[in-house]
């Protein structure tokens, strides 16, 4: 917007005492008030970006047109300037001192005129590339809002023969009259290279984030999460979550971005750590908490990320993440080939069923050639394998009970005796079928449904109810040691083990026999050696003290009284009135709390509060529940440690709390990898943080000051 007057001879501006009018939006009416200002760079723009941005003072009105009963200075509705000799006219006759005098003004007149115009001009160019900026990130993010990618190509792969829907809106919007648009394009021949959309991209990612650390600095303390690794433009990235109680006492999770992979892991840790402190801006010190659900090949990676992270923020405690059961984030951590190969069948699996829905009735009937005395057992079979199966706390159960049904059903589906299926799905059966026929995988399969039988009940509980949380802090010393109590007769325990999966390679005509893999590398050290030996050595163990290990780091002393902590939600009062919480599991937050010498009278009071509470009066049943009452703030440390323990990634979010994530997913799944980018992902999935377009286009004007200035 202008500040000052739009006529040339005249320097009023909005700190004179003169009213400042804005240009009419009627056509008739503005082309007048351009013609009488003589402003020949007025004429090509349009009476809206007149009115927005240009205006007359009062000097220049005869003061019958302006209205000044009215509560604010305005002019009558059919006022045109008129009046330009302000400034006054020289006398017929004057002395040659007057002369002299005169010529002296008329220069510095002359000088004030050319300055001015040189200050519209340069402003009036500043507004310009404002206001293009703006239909620029305007277009911009309704595609990011909508999940459209602006071009063909992946971010390391745009030019300027892909910018498709980004150019078709902005040839939409200049034929809807955006002249600026129209009046840019027709020198440049485009609106927007290539380069430049990509930095137009990376600012809006930044400016979003940069709304989303202010919003968790004024909640407080927060969880890092990460999910399983997105390929983009040919690299692996880490997607992170932030979790935090917002000032609603609601939990919340943001999506916050993308971090690179591809880095040798000896500096990885360390570049992660300074992108998210430094670039992103996080204050990791206010971090109580972080969760990785990666797996696969990279997961060691994540793992020296995680180790970094707990070493430098002490409080950023390691947790397992509820988005994940815990019997498969446990396999899906082992470095191990036998365990590896199940892990990656169960995906091929999982993949494969979903493509359509007459393979799941192939399966079905599968499952009812192979209990056919049991029709019970089969439908419940059969309705477990229309859900994702694979991704359960059972997991390693059903799949035991499902593998012969299972490779008869890829069999059928390879051999396509009546051509029913593409090539493609009878490869993928192929080597879905391949998977299931190793002994390595009947073997690695039957040691994790044994080893996770002793955790099963454990991850569900954590991953349950408030009351079903807190009873599996309890329990965990009693599943350490039953573990333990196994990796101390292993022996015993894996001839079992090794008679069940060779029982079931029999029935499946599957030979016994050491990895084809170790024997060609290692021929003269494995050539006699027995498979159960092997086994027992190779897997076994391994996976044994693997589970007893990673049980101890996600759940560690701090953690597990964390989730003691849920003794404060009513139902779990009432469901052990008898018992007063411990102070001690309490006390993990004493630094964290506004008063620590109120803590034990408060704990008291809330405990009385609920314990005396009647048989038949409801309680609040979840964490979510009771940080939504009324009367919580009456009790300042117990409203602090319940939101301290709402963001631990290791409690499920209501349903309500979680779209972040939900979304998430539904990008990964629905936008092809080739249209995949890390910016309109951040965009997209934080739609409703809200950009104020004049913020986002001083951000780029600070951010690239030369590809502004080339607008």
């Amino acid at each position: 917007m202008q500040n000052h007057c739009a006529v040339p001879s005249c320097s009023s501006s909005k700190f004179d005492p003169q009213p400042l009018f804005r240009f009419p939006r009627d056509p008739e009416r503005s082309k007048k008030w351009v013609e009488k200002c003589q402003r020949k760079d007025l004429a090509d723009k349009s009476p809206d970006q007149l009115y927005r941005f240009y205006r007359v003072c009062g000097k220049h009105f005869d003061t019958s047109l302006i209205d000044s009963e009215a509560q604010h200075t305005i002019l009558k509705d059919d006022a045109e300037p008129t009046v330009f000799d302000m400034l006054g006219q020289p006398p017929n006759e004057q002395t040659k001192d007057n002369e002299t005098e005169r010529k002296g003004r008329k220069k510095m007149k002359k000088s004030q005129e050319d300055t001015v115009k040189e200050d519209v001009q340069t402003l009036s160019e500043e507004d310009e590339n404002k206001e293009f900026l703006k239909s620029l990130f305007e277009v911009l993010l309704l595609l990011g809002e909508q999940s459209i990618p602006p071009i063909t190509y992946g971010d390391s792969k745009w030019d300027t023969q892909g910018l498709g829907n980004f150019q078709a809106l902005l040839e939409y919007r200049m034929n809807c009259g955006d002249g600026n648009l129209k009046k840019r394009y027709e020198v440049n021949k485009q609106c927007c290279s290539s380069a430049q959309l990509i930095h137009l991209l990376e600012v809006c990612e930044k400016f979003i984030r940069s709304k989303l650390v202010e919003e968790v600095k004024h909640n407080g303390f927060f969880s890092l999460l990460t999910d399983d690794l997105v390929k983009i433009s040919e690299e692996w990235y880490l997607p992170v979550f932030i979790r935090f109680v917002d000032q609603s006492n609601c939990q919340r999770e943001r999506f916050f971005g993308f971090l690179n992979l591809e880095e040798d892991e000896d500096v990885l840790a360390e570049k992660l750590l300074s992108e998210i402190t430094e670039s992103w801006g996080l204050d990791m010190e206010q971090c109580r908490g972080q969760a990785h659900s990666c797996s696969g090949t990279r997961f060691s990676k994540v793992k020296t990320f995680a180790a970094a992270l707990l070493k430098r923020y002490p409080m950023a405690v390691l947790t397992l993440r509820s988005t994940r059961t815990l019997n498969i984030v446990l396999a899906g951590g082992m470095a191990l080939s036998g365990v590896q190969l199940v892990m990656s069948t169960f995906m091929k699996i999982e993949s494969f069923f979903s493509q359509s829905p007459f393979l799941q009735l192939e399966l079905e009937h599968a499952i009812s050639i192979f209990y056919p005395n049991k029709e019970e057992k089969a439908n419940k079979l059969k309705e477990i394998c229309r859900t994702n199966w694979t991704r359960r706390h059972d997991a390693f159960n059903v799949a035991m009970e499902v593998l012969e049904a299972l490779l008869l059903c890829v069999d059928s589906v390879h051999d396509n005796e009546d051509m029913r299926w593409t090539d493609q799905v009878t490869h993928n059966a192929l080597e879905i079928s391949k998977a299931l026929t190793d002994f390595e995988f009947i073997m690695a399969l039957v040691v994790l449904k044994n080893v996770t039988a002793l955790t099963q009940a454990f991850g569900q509980n954590v991953q349950g109810k408030a009351t079903d949380i807190h009873f599996a802090a309890a329990s965990l010393k009693a599943v350490l040691h039953s573990l333990k109590e196994v990796s101390e007769n292993i022996d015993v325990y894996h001839e079992f083990w090794n008679d069940e999966a060779v029982n079931l390679a029999a029935a499946m005509e599957i030979p016994v026999k050491v990895p084809r893999s170790i024997l060609r590398k290692h021929q003269s050290e494995y050539r006699n050696i027995r498979p159960e030996h092997y086994y027992k050595n190779h897997l076994s163990v391994l996976v044994v003290d693997y589970i007893i290990k990673e049980l101890n780091e996600l759940f560690c002393e701090e953690h597990v009284k964390t989730l003691r902590c849920l003794t404060l939600v009513p139902t779990v009062i009432e469901q052990n009135k008898s018992t007063e919480p411990e102070e001690d599991s309490i006390q993990v937050f004493k630094n964290d709390i506004p008063t620590v010498a109120t803590l034990s009278a408060e704990l008291h009071c809330w405990w009385v509060k609920w314990s005396k509470k009647g048989k038949g009066e409801t309680f609040p049943s979840s964490l979510h529940e009771t940080l939504q009452l009324p009367d919580v703030k009456f009790f300042p440390n117990m409203l602090a440690i319940l939101r301290l323990i709402g963001i631990m990634p290791t409690l499920s979010l209501e349903d309500s709390c979680n779209v972040a994530y939900k979304r998430f997913k539904m990008y990964i799944e629905d936008i092809p990898l080739k249209f995949k980018s890390k910016s309109l992902a951040v965009i997209n999935l934080n739609y409703d943080v809200g950009c104020d377009l004049d913020s986002v286009v001083e951000m780029y004007m600070k951010t690239n000051p030369e590809e502004a200035e080339e607008l």
